[in-house]
Order: structure tokens, then sequence, then C-alpha cells
């Protein structure tokens, strides 16, 4: 474990990227042989507005990493955060407990409150309004929106007290976690479900995308299940139900351009549907 928190601590940013592109390149491929839905779109042109959002995502990620150094730098100097005030235990344990708080101030609180406050909704609106959810989904963020997912992230740093092997580490397996659970891939309905009592599967994640009230605004998580099961925001919708998108916002036509999503958040909000 020890070697793996070095590693991740002093990852070079050639393996991060590597992370990101193998990532996408693995489940775009796996879209192919084990498809959840086969859309009639061109795979290709669906693509290019979502690794587009990847790229700034990227982007402004690097422009602001010197923040979530300088945090974790001083957590660590000065034995502040949750983890750091814990009892001592195994390196593993300090790991994983660490790796699940920053999942939950990074994702799920980040997530939820987008979902509740009406102008992160608008920001938060171009990740829904994808009609063809897969792995290039995953970070199909507006810059306005990165940056609020960055400063929760390091609030939770912060809040957490993760040192930097820590931090990368979490974000390295959000990266993989987000993609796997947007991937447009069918897996058996067991094992779909036996995944999601611990990990967020992509049975779980599409419920989030479906175009109605309550299910959109449920199954917030990222990377572990836990915080959706425990906060009451778990929900479930046989996977043949589900059709993607946002009702209030359906012209895919805009909802694909590059342009037509920088200015989504800025359109006067309109009040979701409740599928009741």
């Amino acid at each position: 474990m020890e070697s793996i928190v070095t590693y991740f601590e002093n990852i070079p940013s050639a393996h991060r990227s590597l992370i990101l592109v193998g990532g996408i390149t693995f489940f775009w491929l796996l879209e192919g042989v084990l498809p959840l839905q086969r859309f009639t779109y061109k795979k290709w042109r669906h693509a290019l507005p979502n690794i587009f959002f990847t790229f700034t995502t990227v982007v402004i990620n690097f422009l602001l990493a010197f923040l979530l150094l300088k945090t974790s730098d001083w957590t660590v100097v000065n034995n502040f955060g949750i983890i750091n005030w814990l009892p001592q235990m195994p390196l593993w344990l300090y790991v994983t407990i660490g790796v699940m708080l920053l999942d939950f101030f990074g994702a799920y609180l980040a997530h939820f409150t987008e979902h509740k406050v009406k102008p992160l909704w608008m920001v938060h609106l171009v990740h829904h309004t994808d009609h063809n959810v897969d792995t290039t989904t995953a970070n199909r963020h507006h810059p306005l929106e990165s940056v609020i997912r960055f400063m929760f992230t390091l609030a939770g740093v912060f809040i957490v007290g993760a040192p930097m092997g820590v931090v990368m580490l979490y974000q390295s397996l959000s990266l993989v976690a987000t993609q796997f659970g947007h991937a447009n891939i069918k897996l058996p309905k067991k094992v779909d479900a036996f995944i999601s009592y611990f990990l967020v599967s992509p049975d779980m994640h599409k419920v989030h995308h479906h175009y109605v009230l309550p299910y959109t605004d449920s199954n917030y998580g990222n990377i572990f299940s836990v915080w959706d099961r425990l906060f009451g925001t778990f929900m479930k919708l046989d996977r043949d139900s589900i059709v993607y998108g946002v009702d209030t916002f359906p012209d895919e036509v805009e909802n694909a351009s590059i342009k037509g999503l920088l200015k989504q958040p800025f359109h006067k909000y309109r009040k979701p549907t409740t599928n009741t």
C-alpha cells in the first residue's frame, strides 16, 4: 500500500493522461461488444462535444492543481483534517477512509448540491442534456461546473486532511469510475445489482440520467454507492425504461452543439417535470 501511495503522490502527467485516454478507449470498445442501448447516432460526431468538454475540464483542473497541492501539504504539516484526527490505523484503512471521504465531499455532496440549487443546476444541465449517454458523457461538464466541482474537491481535501498521494489516487479512481458508470454497456442484471451494493454500477447511474424527476434527483454517487444508500437518494428503475436527457430541454440539435451547450447555463430556469 505504501508503494501505491508513493506512486500516486508522484504520478507523472503522462500516466494521468494514459488513465483518461485508456479508460475512454477501453469502455468505448466494450460498448461495441456489450451495448446497453443500440444507438443510431454517429458515435464520433456524438463524442466531439463531449471530448471538447473533457478537454476544458482537464485544462481547468491542471491550472488549479497547485491549490490542491498547497492545501494538502498544509493539512499534513499541521496534522489537520478528519483522517488525521482519527486513532492510529493501518495504512490501507487510512487510505480507504480518505478516498471514501473525498468521494463524499468531492463527488456526492457536489453533485447533490448542483441538483438542489437552481443556478448550479443550470450549469450542471450540460451534463444531463446528452440524449445518448455513453462513456464520453462522463466528463461532459461546462467549464463553470469544472470550477465548481474543483472547489468542492478542494474543500474536501481541506476537511479530510488528505495527503497528496491519497488525493491523486482518489482522482484516478474517480475518473475510471465515472467512465464505467456512464459506459453504454450491458452487464448481467444480477452482476450489476451486486456491484451496486458497493460501487456505482452502470445501471445504477443510468437511472440518474432518466429525463424526468424523481429519478434525475437520485443516485448521485460516483465511486461508492454507500452515500446514496445512507442518505436515502438511492433509486431503482428498469434499464429498459430509461430515457436520456432532460424533458425541459428537449432540443437534440442544440444539446449536441458546443456553442449551444456553452450558452445553456444562461437560459431562463425551466422547472423539471415530476413523473408521478
